[in-house]
């Protein structure tokens, strides 16, 4: 679907009420008199419009695809059809993973609109993280949230039929998909269009790029996330796509969903949290004063991939419904040694797996078109550059040598490393 052959027309704070003032589903929401409506645009994304609108009744957000790439412009131009999927990605993601993704109000196929929950006093955590803020509880949601997104949208648990039919469907985000496999997977590693860094780091980048074992480490993971769907992916799963509060933790946007390696949307998710982790210099007050909440951060990594082995291995004993390690190879013939043999087997290869997601996304975060606010509000050059520095440092190792860490300790142990001063 394109804007050019639909009625599509593009929302703003004026036509929001009259458009949206007839769906039963919103004014059971926000009431019946539209005049009392009150819309402010807050999406500070890559792609969509985002408004929140307000009514002395409640609140809901309101998002609209538009018909390209936001942060650049109408020259890059992109379907409308992404919000169907981030629809579809939504609706399946409470059913896996319940209360920790938004509430679905609305769609309308055809104006690309999803009109969902308000979440509050919620913020984005990408904010949090820059401010220094904990959250309790985020590590054991967002591992949970992994576990279970990825083992209920696999052949582990789902009927075969229907997993076929989805894969089908998310198959046809073609054109986000494409974005994924161009700026994370291959610009980095070339003088590309749309590439930016940091001047500082203009050597590293150099030998980067000449760096053949690295280069091919990040083909090898764009060809695992091209060419082994074994669940449907978030896609875009970092630190500005999860809401939170002190004690409550919400996944959202969820558009460039796909089937790809289950490593990558935890790769991702720690990735961002690695490169928080660098960035926490960038944002102290003075020398050393956000050495503490560094620390806090490596928690929270250790956290979310414990939590995440832990709520696998429990789906694998009590969900294990899917043509993948039928119980009747295992438990049903009273080994269960071997089918706990074969779930350290899935966690090792998801590991690994993960740690090479992980290195790419720190790479691309820093040479390539997207960036993480972490980092780009350092306002001090030479420290920003210090701070991303260290991240590459991290992801070039967890990429080319992923196979060579024994658990996640030992990753975090060289991530510390890398960190210290001198």
């Amino acid at each position: 679907m394109t804007s050019q052959d639909t009625n599509y027309e593009p929302l703003t704070v004026e036509t929001i009420p009259a458009r949206l003032s007839t769906v039963s589903t919103v004014t059971a929401h926000l009431g019946d008199d539209p005049s009392t409506w009150d819309a402010k645009e807050v999406g500070d994304g890559n792609l969509n419009l985002v408004f929140i609108v307000t009514s002395p009744k409640s609140a809901v957000i309101v998002k609209q695809a538009l018909p390209y790439v936001r942060l650049v412009g109408d020259s890059w131009p992109l379907p409308l059809k992404r919000a169907f999927f981030e629809y579809h990605a939504l609706i399946r993601q409470a059913e896996r993973a319940p209360g920790l993704v938004p509430e679905i109000y609305h769609f309308d196929e055809e104006q690309a609109i999803i009109v969902m929950e308000f979440l509050t006093p919620h913020i984005i955590l990408r904010h949090s993280l820059m401010a220094g803020t904990k959250h309790d509880g985020l590590a054991d949601v967002m591992g949970k949230y992994c576990a279970q997104t990825m083992f209920r949208g696999s052949d582990l648990s789902m009927d075969t039929a229907k997993r076929k039919a989805d894969l089908a469907l998310f198959a046809e985000n073609v054109e986000l998909c494409d974005i994924t496999e161009n700026l994370v997977f291959s610009d980095p590693y070339f003088n590309a269009e749309l590439n930016h860094h940091t001047p500082g780091l203009d050597d590293i980048v150099t030998r980067m790029r000449a760096d053949i074992d690295l280069k091919i480490a990040a083909q090898d993971m764009k060809a695992k996330f091209a060419n082994n769907a074994e669940t449907m992916l978030h896609g875009d799963l970092h630190t500005g796509s999860i809401m939170v509060t002190d004690t409550d933790t919400m996944v959202i946007d969820p558009e460039f969903a796909t089937y790809g390696p289950m490593g990558f949307d935890v790769g991702m998710l720690l990735a961002n949290f690695f490169m928080a982790y660098y960035a926490q210099p960038g944002h102290a007050e003075k020398e050393g004063a956000r050495d503490e909440y560094q620390e806090w951060i490596l928690s929270v990594i250790s956290d979310i991939w414990s939590g995440f082995c832990a709520e696998f291995s429990n789906l694998w004993r009590t969900e294990r419904t899917g043509i993948l390690y039928e119980k009747t190879l295992f438990e049903d013939q009273g080994d269960h040694l071997a089918s706990e043999q074969a779930l350290a087997g899935r966690l090792n290869h998801i590991f690994k797996d993960t740690l090479g997601f992980a290195g790419v996304e720190m790479i691309r975060r820093t040479l390539s078109l997207a960036h993480i606010a972490e980092n780009d509000t350092i306002e001090d050059e030479a420290l920003r550059a210090d701070c991303e520095g260290r991240g590459l440092r991290l992801g070039r190792a967890i990429l080319v040598k992923r196979n060579d860490f024994a658990d996640m300790n030992s990753v975090i142990d060289m991530a510390r490393a890398i960190g210290q001063k001198g």
